[in-house]
């Protein structure tokens, strides 16, 4: 019985700390979004402006950042 009761304590104690990271990991998917939007306006904004090949740049830039 004390075995039972140790295991459903680790049990219960490790599926707290999982569920603990959630804000880190949605932390870290809102600083990566943030970039990317910042370097989509930028590109945008060369390319409003005509300057062609820094707007490829940054938006090639925040698409490999999509892919990582």
């Amino acid at each position: 019985m004390k075995k039972f009761i140790v295991s459903i304590f680790f049990v219960l104690i490790t599926n707290s700390a999982i569920a603990g990271s959630c804000p880190m990991l949605w932390g870290k998917i809102d600083s990566k979004i943030n970039e990317i939007q910042k370097l989509r306006d930028a590109g945008k904004k060369a390319h409003d402006s005509g300057d062609h090949a820094k707007s490829e740049e940054l938006l090639n830039k925040a698409i490999s950042m999509l892919n990582d």
